[in-house]
């Protein structure tokens, strides 16, 4: 579980978070979304302990990340897969990691494995690419076989196969009872990995739900063999239809008032459906131009 009651962050003046709150369940995988400086990597950096509260607070299974015995254990993370050390190789960045969270050896070649590098190894980090990267650390924010994992822009370059991997061990992780929390840019991979959503701009929250709920919220779209009459019998039952470029009416309620609607007034309805958003429509309509320029 992952808790975040009420967090602010200040920098003198500037207010990089503000007032947030939210929460994820285990058995679920929830996206962190928002612009650049929204206030996502300041939020992710609080949970990690890396960066303290001006005030509030962000727990990790009921604790603040440095009151975990062993952090490792319980919460994998991995915010810059690009600070590996170059010259080290995969197997020694696992050992490391292996030793400072008391993990057995074995773990190493498992997890290598698991994320695809297992005959990638022994070569060193600076000679592998962005996505390879990436692998190596969610390699490193499993190894402790933890519940949690933080994970920020887990996709940035890797390929589609790469994704598509990476979204079935999300998946998979938290089909198991763990709990993930991601932030990324490529929304539509979002969209397809995760079932909750949280949305920041300009350091407050904006959204936040079952992303099914909140793709839901665009209402009705329904056409009928006479558009004038159609409009006055919607009108007349109390509903407000706006016309949208291809011709159709767009009413802000379920699609079965608008046919109950449209069948009182005995107007045939050729087209009915609801006006589900796509993640990008939703993500702008929520934060608009957005960019602060700072995390």
């Amino acid at each position: 579980m992952i808790t975040v009651e009420n967090v602010t962050r200040r920098y003198g003046s500037f207010v990089a978070v503000d007032n947030v709150s939210f929460e994820c369940a285990p058995g679920t995988v929830t996206g962190f979304l928002g612009p650049n400086g929204a206030g996502k990597s300041t939020t992710l950096r609080i949970l990690a302990g890396l960066t303290p509260a001006s005030s509030g607070r962000a727990t990790i299974s009921g604790r603040d990340y440095h009151a975990l015995p062993n952090p490792g254990r319980v919460v994998g993370i991995m915010l810059d897969a690009a600070a590996q050390h170059p010259g080290r190789t995969g197997s020694e960045t696992l050992r490391l990691a292996a030793t400072a969270l008391g993990v057995p050896r074995q773990r190493i070649g498992e997890m290598l494995d698991v994320v695809g590098l297992a005959d990638a190894g022994g070569r060193r980090v600076g000679q592998y690419s962005l996505g390879m990267r990436q692998r190596l650390g969610i390699a490193t924010a499993l190894l402790g076989d933890p519940q949690v994992l933080i994970l920020d822009e887990p996709a940035n370059g890797m390929d589609p196969e790469g994704i598509r991997w990476m979204r079935e061990l999300l998946r998979d992780f938290a089909a198991r009872g763990g709990t993930v929390l991601l932030s990324s840019h490529l929304l539509s991979e979002v969209q397809a990995t995760v079932d909750h959503l949280v949305v920041i701009g300009r350091g407050r929250i904006v959204a936040q739900g079952k992303l099914a709920d909140l793709l839901h919220g665009g209402g009705t779209l329904v056409r009928g063999i006479d558009q004038p009459a159609l409009a006055a019998a919607l009108q007349r039952a109390g509903l407000q239809p706006e016309q949208t470029s291809a011709g159709a009416w767009r009413v802000a309620t379920d699609p079965e008032t608008v046919a109950k609607a449209a069948m009182d007034a005995r107007q045939l309805v050729v087209e009915i459906r609801s006006d589900d958003a796509g993640l990008e429509d939703l993500f702008f309509s929520l934060t608009g131009d957005v960019d602060r320029h700072a995390a």
